[in-house]
Formats: C-alpha cells, structure tokens, sequence
C-alpha cells in the first residue's frame, strides 16, 4: 500500500509539473490573456475539470513555480540551529540564496527567469495572486516566531521581514532589467541585504535572542 501511495503521489506531483510548465511556456509565447485554460488543458491532452482539480485558477499554474518556497521563511526559523537568532537564521538564509542566484532573490539573469519574472510582475492578477502568496508567508512566519501561537507582535514582525525580503528581491530584478549582470551586481545587493537586515534589528531586537521563538 506504501508504494501504491508514493507512485501516486510521484504522479501527482508529476501533472502539477506537466501542467504548469505547459501553461508557462505558452503564457510566454502568447500572453497570459491569450490563452485560456481551455488551451492548456488541450495541449497536455486532459479535460478542463481535471486540469482545475489540480489548479483551482488560471493564476496558480504559474504561481505554482514558487510553491516549494511558500512558509520558507517560517521553515527557515523553525529549524534554524539553536545558536543563530531568527533573524540571523533569516539573514544567512536570504544571503545564501544571493550566492547561488536563487530566482526569489531577483539576483538571476538566465533568459528563461528574467521572462518568468516579466510575466509574473506584468499581468495584474498574477500580482494580486502573488500578495496572497506572501500573506501565507507572513502567516506561516508569525507561527513560527510566536511558536504556533502568534501574538500581534508576532504578526508585525514576520509582515516587516517578508516586505523586506520582497523589496530586496524586486531592487535586484529592477537592476537586472536595467542591464545588470547578476555577477557584477551580486557585492551590491549583498551590501543592500545586510543593511536591510541591520534595520530590522534595530526595530526587532527581540528578535536577536538565539533561544526566541
């Protein structure tokens, strides 16, 4: 019965895949508003009500590209070693992504995430369905700093350390757009996150505390 699980299980996760990287490819090609979830439906030969069984809204095939990262903040600190802060847990996290070029930094100029990027940040539903995808973000940290019982300042703070994190990532992919190489550009933005980080511990000092929640 475990293995009947798990390979439906790797399937299902597999038509998730199938789906949403036929829809990118040809909301890159002819626009988001061109295709209809009729077209991607067709082109990976299943019918509209199994398609919508996976996707409930258009907008999720292509925000399904940053599910794996949905609550990583809150992950990152409910697991961090018991001698980092939240957030230095959260400073080293956002600084090794800038290391590799993780596309959520906005530090990445491959062709095929700089046209993701046009395409998330330049169809307005897709924005407005990227906002509740960091409202969950916020949710999953304040959980994670309250310790499943966020108080208010809980809330505050995890909205100021995702809001950071957004801007930071929206600066690099501006600088990009402009010309930037990601190489070049990478001192930086890495100067830019460790100001950003030092002014949220200024206003979070609580924070600081390797042993806080």
């Amino acid at each position: 019965m475990s293995d009947m699980g798990g390979l439906r299980e790797r399937k299902k996760r597999q038509m998730y895949r199938r789906l949403s990287d036929t829809a990118v490819a040809l909301f890159l090609e002819r626009g988001f508003d061109q295709v209809t979830v009729a077209d991607v439906a067709a082109a990976v030969d299943v019918s509209k009500p199994t398609l919508f069984r996976y996707f409930p809204a258009k907008e999720d095939l292509v925000l399904h590209r940053l599910a794996d990262h949905e609550g990583e903040a809150g992950r990152v600190v409910a697991g961090r070693p018991s001698d980092l802060s939240p957030l230095q847990a959260l400073r080293r996290h956002f600084l090794d992504g800038l290391a590799r070029r993780d596309p959520v930094t906005g530090l990445n100029d491959e062709p095929e995430v700089l046209a993701f990027h046009r395409l998330l940040y330049g169809t307005p539903s897709l924005v407005a369905r990227l906002y509740a995808h960091l409202e969950r973000d916020e949710a999953a940290l304040a959980e994670a700093l309250g310790g499943g019982a966020p108080a208010l300042a809980d809330r505050l703070a995890a909205g100021q350390i995702v809001a950071v994190r957004r801007v930071l990532a929206q600066e690099n992919w501006r600088r990009i757009t402009d010309g930037a190489r990601a190489s070049a550009l990478l001192p930086e933005a890495v100067e830019a996150a460790a100001s950003a980080f030092a002014q949220l511990e200024a206003a979070l000092p609580r924070l600081l505390t390797p042993g806080t929640k």
